[in-house]
């Protein structure tokens, strides 16, 4: 049975290319791992079934043969363990690959998904004026700790790895902004992450997934 990921039939503009079933997507396509989609739409309210797979009702969830999970870490996790080509066997570099997915996803994506929540969804509210400064300070200051350890080897863990794919996809939040643009070396790993082509693959493939948008009750 091919893997089954879960991902939105529909999302507004500005989140296209950027829901996180991008990132088993990006993963099935760089070993050649056959997958179907399960497209479900945003809005409420959710089919009750759906909260017993993914409690907060989000994407994406991954079915694979008996294993069910969600959340896009332990999903490229378990994708990873399929293939070298996501996580070596070499015990040192495994370790390394490991460590970067976690950090990707809980030492940088924490605060790019807040600086998201300050300058879009609550950026009119006083207390998202005022947290701004400090906030894209403190995110600096861990960019700058990430180019630093990035230095001038290509990929987080030597080979391109599922670090790559967690890091690339949550700098992406970025991607345009003087957070990115004012550090060449973290620019120019996005840029090289965007380039393979199964990111390209994996991209289309989500864009071309996304209908108009549904009809309010």
């Amino acid at each position: 049975m091919a893997i089954e990921i879960t991902g939105f039939n529909w999302v507004p503009d500005f989140a296209r290319g950027y829901v996180r079933d991008l990132r088993p997507r990006w993963a099935c396509e760089e070993i050649g791992l056959p997958y179907d989609m399960r497209l479900i739409s945003p809005v409420p309210p959710k089919p009750a079934a759906y909260f017993d797979e993914q409690p907060w009702g989000q994407v994406p969830v991954l079915h694979d043969g008996a294993v069910r999970l969600f959340e896009s870490g332990a999903i490229l996790l378990h994708l990873a363990e399929k293939d070298t080509r996501l996580l070596s066997r070499d015990p040192q570099q495994q370790a390394t690959t490991l460590a970067w997915l976690f950090a990707a996803l809980n030492s940088v994506e924490p605060g790019l998904f807040e600086l998201g929540n300050v300058t879009l969804f609550s950026k009119d509210e006083e207390w998202a004026k005022l947290r701004r400064p400090s906030l894209m300070e403190d995110i600096g200051k861990r960019l700058d700790r990430l180019a630093d350890a990035l230095g001038e080897r290509e990929w987080l863990a030597g080979d391109f790895s599922v670090a790559d794919v967690a890091m690339v996809t949550v700098l992406r939040n970025a991607d345009g902004s003087p957070l990115i643009t004012e550090r060449p070396v973290l620019a120019a790993y996005v840029e090289r992450g965007m380039a393979r082509p199964a990111f390209q693959r994996a991209i289309a493939a989500q864009l071309a997934d996304f209908q108009p948008a549904p009809v309010a009750a």
